[in-house]
């Protein structure tokens, strides 16, 4: 039988369609995969740059999520390779890699994180991502290379200059602008209808439709400036958290039933 490995996030990215993530920084067990496969979403975001959740946390995740389809990617902290090589090998289908600035930075992640001939990420037997079946170790490999998802983020004002450059780097799929980042490093903090997000939003989608690559969205829950976005190209899309989806719920629950009296 031949490997098959689904990447749901990627199906609807390469259909077109909005890939969907949710960014997991409260959540702890494994029950978060079918919950938020549940509720319409493609992938998990499962941060481990801005939280405490640790490897082994993500990776029991991430081997719940491929068992009912929803994809895990993770995000390490800048420039950890080796953390992302391992939760790869531990059942993560992607990674969003900070902090990006350079084509030169985007070739070694993409180096890494790919098998030969793409890459020179080192094989690993007993991957759970085929569900443990015994597959030829070339089809295994190719069917992963295929699957997996190599995200980087641009948060700079270099890295928006050089989205062309880093867009057209084999093995890069998505270039995701952190708009908190950029604002910041923009001196406009929480300026995401600004015009210079605007044009970096403009300058990075057009770098992906002339490579041939996805544009993605991270930092945004306004509604009407992630529609702008998406209008313009945006496919990869972050449009909360765990934390304030729950706390949204919460809240809008506690004003209702304050009300009841």
């Amino acid at each position: 039988m031949a490997a098959i490995l689904r990447n749901a996030a990627r199906e609807r990215l390469d259909a077109g369609e909005l890939a969907l993530g949710v960014i997991l920084r409260q959540a702890r067990t494994v029950d978060i995969a079918p919950i938020m496969k549940a509720a319409g979403y493609d992938w998990l975001f499962l941060d481990l740059e801005h939280n405490s959740m640790d490897l082994d946390t993500a990776v029991q995740i991430s081997v719940a999520a491929l068992g009912i389809g929803i994809a895990p990617l993770a995000r390490v902290p800048a420039g950890q390779l080796w953390m992302a090589t391992r939760l790869l090998d531990g059942g993560a289908l992607g990674i969003v890699m900070p902090h990006v600035d350079t084509p030169e930075q985007a070739r070694e992640i993409a180096e890494a994180l790919r098998y030969p001939p793409q890459g020179h990420r080192s094989v690993a037997g007993g991957l759970p991502h085929l569900g443990y079946e015994k597959h030829a170790l070339a089809e295994t490999c190719a069917a992963i290379n295929a699957a997996t998802l190599v995200v980087v983020m641009l948060e700079t004002p270099t890295a928006i200059a050089n989205a062309e450059a880093i867009a057209a780097v084999p093995g890069i799929d998505c270039l995701l602008i952190g708009t908190n980042d950029l604002a910041m490093e923009l001196g406009i903090p929480g300026g995401f209808g600004d015009e210079r997000i605007v044009a970096a939003y403009r300058t990075v989608i057009d770098a992906c439709r002339a490579h041939d690559k996805f544009a993605g969205v991270g930092g945004i829950a306004d509604r009407e400036l992630l529609r702008r976005y998406i209008g313009m190209g945006v496919r990869l899309v972050l449009p909360g958290s765990d934390l304030s989806f729950m706390s949204a719920a919460a809240s809008e629950c506690a004003v209702a039933m304050r009300a009841l009296l």
